[in-house]
């Protein structure tokens, strides 16, 4: 122990593991999903090595800022998979779903009292960090902080690098050596068969289980939950198995035109996949796999030169280097950014350039103005605009392409 890299495994606290405790406690928060994740493989080593059975906690507040019918229904439908995923298993799987503001406060400290060790996600946006850091502070026992989120461990890089060719040169130096230290693709085998796990009664007696009917269906009962019932869900579905449906619909039929046609937003030869990464349905481990296994790859077809460039490393064809580009090096460089930068959300993390050249034209004259509301309904005279911001409120989605057209304009069409 442990199989997991070190490099991917942070101490958020200093307390130690209880060995007399109930369980080991995995408090799923990001990666949200029973394959390809780091979080799961390290709980469960956990589990062989203090002899324990595993609980998995997979919470979901309604106090968060943006919560709406939109992001609870695809989540949702997510916990569905999951778990049908535990079924039969020796771990016990506990969604919960916050029915009234704060309602959940506590859970998570009364499930880490019973616990040896609680082992979370690390993920370095939004208000997961504080949160972790808050519950780290009530426990007893160790707590954990595990990183899944891509092929780089987040701790590599020692700093946030300023341009995608400074983090793909960093990337071509330093990953190769990564490549055989993935996670499980199933952790769950790999679980004690001698222990199987249950939630204490008196738990779920105060923060009841939500029922596997309300995942896989959660229907009317989302305007129940105090959330914003004004963004409704979209036609995209939730969860592992979309997103692997997804996956397999971009290798099969439109890898072969990504290249040239990604940029192009009335081609739609995008690979779908976003919001199953963003939302931890689907690991970026497992969508490399598949790749590799298409392109008949393995690592000793990698360049030996870091020149940064955007093809020619992998030695894979154009599509699939470009494809790797957008999951790899841009999808990484955002987290290397909120990991190593505090005010990553803030207008003082913009470099000077960029600050600068904006105070500078901040009084330059407008050619059009539109009020929030004018903006939200799509009511410029521009028309490419008009249809990616009722795309974004139909769909959830704008296409790759236009997003910066859309904020770009935004900035441009405000007083």
């Amino acid at each position: 122990m442990p199989e997991v890299p070190e490099q991917r495994i942070r101490a958020v606290n200093r307390a130690e593991p209880a060995p007399d405790g109930e369980y080991v406690l995995y408090w799923m928060i990001a990666n949200r999903r029973t394959q390809w994740n780091f979080a799961l493989d390290r709980a469960v080593e956990w589990c062989r090595e203090l002899e324990k059975p595993l609980v998995v906690l997979e919470a979901l507040t309604s106090s968060y800022e943006w919560a709406s019918d939109r992001f609870h229904a695809f989540v949702l439908r997510g916990r569905a998979d999951n778990a049908e995923r535990f079924q039969g298993t020796r771990a016990a799987y506990y969604p919960y779903v916050e029915p009234e503001k704060r309602a959940g406060r506590g859970l998570v400290q009364a499930l880490a009292e019973r616990a040896c060790v609680v082992v979370t996600d690390e993920y370095p946006a939004f208000f997961l960090p504080k949160l972790v850091e808050r519950a780290a502070k009530r426990a007893k026992v160790r707590v954990e902080a595990v990183d899944s989120n891509g092929l780089l461990p987040m701790r590599a890089a020692e700093k946030a690098f300023p341009t995608a060719y400074a983090f793909r040169r960093f990337l071509q130096k330093e990953l190769p050596r990564h490549f055989d230290a993935f996670p499980r693709q199933d952790g769950l085998r790999a679980l004690p068969d001698e222990r199987t796990a249950h939630v204490p009664q008196e738990i779920l007696s105060q923060w009841p289980r939500t029922p596997l009917s309300k995942l896989r269906d959660p229907g009317s009962w989302l305007k129940e939950l105090p959330i914003d019932h004004d963004v409704e869900p979209t036609d995209v579905t939730g969860g592992s198995t979309a997103g692997k449906r997804v996956l397999q619909r971009f290798l099969r039929s439109r890898l072969d035109d990504y290249d040239e046609s990604r940029n192009e937003p009335e081609a739609d030869a995008t690979s779908g996949l976003s919001p199953y990464l963003h939302f931890g349905h689907i690991a970026a481990h497992d969508v490399f796999r598949a790749l590799g296994r298409r392109e008949e790859w393995s690592p000793d077809r990698l360049s030996d030169k870091a020149t940064g460039k955007r093809s020619g490393w992998w030695s894979m064809g154009k599509n699939s280097e470009a494809f790797l580009d957008q999951l790899i090096t841009w999808r990484e460089l955002g987290f290397n950014g909120c990991y190593h930068m505090k005010k990553y959300d803030r207008f003082e993390s913009l470099p000077d350039w960029a600050r600068a050249t904006l105070e500078k034209h901040a009084d330059d004259p407008r050619e059009s103005t539109y009020t929030p509301d004018e903006l939200d309904a799509a009511e410029t005279h521009d028309d490419l605009w008009n249809a990616a911001q009722n795309q974004l409120k139909r769909d959830g989605k704008i296409h790759n392409y236009l997003r910066m057209l859309w904020g770009k304009n935004i900035l441009a069409w405000s007083p």
